[in-house]
């Protein structure tokens, strides 16, 4: 398959490096690389789904006042994509419980939860703030004997640490191909092939329920979603939201839990992302 490949120059790097990795992902860029000098991000979209004005948006338009961005395409000839995306790829330690690695890492000793994922282009790997921190919670939160549901799985790295952390009804729906695929390998690579894994999106809901709802996505479709995760959540249970940002993000998706009828819990604020738990009364 021929890509393109998009290289920004971000300033200031951080946190802004991690909020367009997340602004053109949405874009439909599926593997990213950190570029030579501070700042730079490389991304890598299929020539067949690049659309030059939408960037020209994202990147001209952004809307933040502080952020200065330079950019360039260039056509990149087909090659071994899985070896690049391996080269950049790096082990995360969440907490000192939880490894999340590829098979060519080493183990680590005394490591409670070890998870090994195949790094192919597939978002949710832990390093990004927002699976990091909804990784946080799943270790935080009783999972024994709940039925768990996670939406927009990427890898299935959430999805198969709840069922390592005991829950034993999971489901984990994704609506990319490739996303999906890959979630099935890395269940079954690490023990737990009872997990399944749907390709699609809320519209797959219908009359289940769960204990424990656990969607890492972006704003605007966790708005259009909420409800619909509402109604398949048992009283009791909890929503676990992450993919946007802290402040104005954040105190939009606050308010339209409480109008949908859940109590706040908690937040977490890691790079200028945030994860927020709600529960149903």
């Amino acid at each position: 398959m021929e890509y393109n490949e998009i290289k920004l120059n971000i300033t200031p790097a951080e946190p802004w490096v991690d909020i367009f990795t997340s602004m053109m992902a949405d874009f439909g860029c599926d593997s990213f690389m950190d570029g030579e000098q501070e700042g730079e991000l490389l991304c890598y979209i299929p020539s067949k789904d690049f659309d030059a004005a939408a960037l020209h948006e994202i990147v001209e338009n952004h809307g933040f006042p502080d952020v200065q961005v330079t950019w360039s395409v260039q056509p990149m000839p087909d090659r071994d994509w899985n070896k690049e995306w391996e080269s950049s790829y790096t082990p995360v330690v969440i907490d000192g419980r939880c490894y999340v690695r590829a098979p060519f890492h080493p183990e680590l000793p005394n490591i409670e939860f070890d998870i090994v994922i195949e790094p192919k282009m597939s978002f949710g790997t832990a390093k990004h703030a927002t699976t990091y921190q909804m990784a946080e919670y799943v270790m935080e939160t009783n999972m024994a004997g709940k039925s768990v549901l996670d939406m927009g799985s990427g890898t299935g790295v959430l999805a198969i640490l709840a069922r390592m952390r005991g829950a034993t009804n999971v489901t984990a729906i994704d609506n990319d191909e490739w996303a999906y695929r890959n979630g099935i390998e890395n269940a079954a690579r690490n023990g737990c092939e009872d997990i399944k894994m749907l390709l699609g999106d809320a519209s797959l809901l219908g009359d289940e329920h769960y204990d424990i709802i656990l969607a890492n996505i972006n704003r605007n479709i966790l708005l259009n979603d909420i409800p619909t995760y509402i109604k398949c959540l048992n009283h009791g249970g909890l929503l676990f939201i992450s993919g946007f940002y802290n402040g104005n993000d954040f105190n939009i998706l606050h308010r339209f839990c409480i109008q949908n009828g859940l109590l706040y819990e908690s937040h977490k604020v890691m790079d200028n992302w945030v994860a927020a738990q709600f529960s149903k009364p």
